[in-house]
């Protein structure tokens, strides 16, 4: 970062005129501003309300050679001014964005969570299928979902397991649902995503670790054909979770996402009724911003259907939830935007607050 003069660069042959036609639309690489130059000089009263003057050499501190050849004596310190606003600095920090991410980690760690993950290309399988989502269910359209082209398909896993979640989504298999009525297509069920939630890696840890007592949460990228605006990107992060728990019950699930924003910050939680196609009962929940003096929606969260969990291995109740990380720290950085957090501007970088 700097700063150049256009007047002194036309001395040495450059097009002022090209430049100021190519940046002064472009806020974000360059901002052009006018300077003025003043000179100044002494009227004639002025010479001769100084003459006689005595020149006194100031300076901020004493140097050790000042204070070797003795020139410390015709020295004056000049005096501090203590109410002048001191340097503005900059400490090294992490991105904005980077650090509330690290803090709902750190949240979910002291609740007693581990941490999973998941490939963000995953197969229809895991994203959909095994979250009892039917194969002509509108997201699953490329109007919401982005397809890979190469490698267009992916393995299934055991092929057990994959009968078991076939047989739920037919007839509902064992599970005491009548399931959707189709026939299951194990090529559908093949098609290569960039996934579309988290909810892909937590669906997958319950898989390889169906018994209780077992929490775990993800927090990573996620992808959705979303068309670009102040609260809407194509990429985005989601933090999940699951609870399995012989015990566990919708209290169990408001008590825990209640503890979570309470340590993001949040003084006041509250849920209300919705509907998620594989979760029942389900519920939103929302934090209260005083700042806005209004309740905002975070997420949906609810208790996995038998649908779900039972093609798994599982049959005990599983909490579940899938929360916006973007509109957490828009709201804990005090932003309006979705794209500030993503934009590549120093000077918002520098001014959020270590500290909030």
């Amino acid at each position: 970062r700097g700063c150049c003069f256009l007047d002194e660069q036309a001395t040495r042959g450059v097009d002022v005129e090209a430049v100021q036609k190519l940046l002064g639309k472009r806020g974000d690489l360059a901002k052009l501003r006018s300077r003025t130059q003043r000179i100044l000089s002494l009227t004639e009263a002025g010479r001769q309300s100084l003459a006689g003057a005595e020149v006194k050499r100031e300076q901020n501190l004493l140097s050790p050679e000042d204070l070797r050849s003795g020139a410390w004596e015709q020295i004056t310190l000049r005096p501090y001014d203590v109410t002048l606003p001191a340097e503005t600095r900059y400490p090294a920090k992490l991105h904005p964005l980077r650090r509330i991410m690290e803090q709902a980690r750190r949240a979910f760690l002291e609740l007693g969570f581990v941490e999973v993950g998941s490939p963000m290309v995953e197969a229809a399988f895991w994203n959909f299928d095994a979250l009892f989502q039917p194969q002509d269910h509108p997201a699953r359209d490329m109007q919401d979902t982005f397809y890979m082209a190469e490698p267009s398909t992916a393995p299934l896993p055991d092929s057990d397991l994959v009968d078991r979640v076939s047989k739920t989504h037919e007839d509902g298999g064992d599970t005491g649902s009548t399931g959707w009525g189709y026939r299951w297509s194990p090529d559908e069920a093949r098609r290569m995503v960039l996934r579309t939630h988290t909810t892909a890696a937590t669906i997958r840890a319950l898989a390889s670790h169906p018994e209780p007592p077992y929490k775990a949460f993800c927090i990573g990228w996620t992808y959705r054909n979303e068309t670009i605006s102040y609260k809407h990107l194509p990429v985005f992060h989601q933090l999940d979770g699951i609870i399995i728990d012989e015990h566990a019950n919708l209290a169990s699930l408001l008590g825990t996402l209640s503890a979570f924003y309470t340590k993001m910050g949040f003084s006041k939680v509250r849920f209300k009724p919705a509907f998620y196609p594989y979760t029942e009962p389900s519920v939103d929940v929302m934090v209260y911003m005083e700042s806005r003096d209004k309740w905002i929606e975070m997420g949906g969260s609810g208790i996995f259907r038998p649908e779900v969990t039972e093609p798994l291995g599982c049959t005990h109740p599983v909490l579940a939830w899938g929360l916006g990380v973007e509109r957490l720290a828009m709201l804990r950085l005090g932003f309006s935007d979705i794209r500030q957090l993503f934009q590549g501007g120093l000077d918002l970088v520098e001014e959020v607050p270590l500290c909030r």
